[in-house]
């Protein structure tokens, strides 16, 4: 199975590049893992939120819908602890998917035809995140799960 991460947008912020880049390299290890990047829409100041879903959800349906399990992040998803994320992460595995496809979308959210093509929807908390720091947390929450399913030390109880 690869694991993709679908963004909208670039990471702005340098810390969190970083972070990204150290978890993504542990992740490899495990699992093929990459993430594309879907460029941020321009000339957006006379555009409604609405407007701005729909038109970045084409572009993260142009990118997502070749891959077998599509997964949003979104505030209304299911929340997991990290072992019943990993278990789920397992699950997803042992249904031989050949791609696991995570996506992240821009400030707004997703438009509805996005949510229609969704499997699941996760949530890794009730507090607001920016879109931006989430992709760390959400690459961390992938190592973290690998290294649980592997019984190696990264993760207390």
């Amino acid at each position: 199975m690869i694991i993709k991460l679908i963004l909208v947008g670039k990471t702005e912020e340098k810390y969190l590049n970083e972070g990204i880049e150290i978890f993504s390299k542990r992740l490899k290890h495990y699992i093929p893992f990459e993430i594309i990047i879907i460029p941020q829409l321009k000339e957006t100041k006379n555009l409604s939120p609405q407007t701005i879903k729909e038109k970045e959800g084409e572009l993260i349906l142009k990118q997502a819908i070749k891959y077998d399990k599509i997964i949003l992040f979104d505030e209304k998803g299911q929340e997991f602890t990290s072992v019943d994320y990993a278990d789920f992460i397992q699950k997803q595995m042992n249904a031989s998917l050949r791609t696991l496809c995570f996506v992240v979308g821009g400030a707004y959210g997703f438009s509805e035809q996005v949510y229609s093509k969704a499997d699941y929807k996760i949530s890794l908390s009730k507090m607001t995140f920016s879109h931006q720091m989430i992709r760390l947390l959400i690459v961390e929450q992938l190592y973290r799960s690998f290294t649980i399913l592997k019984n190696e030390p990264y993760h207390n109880q």
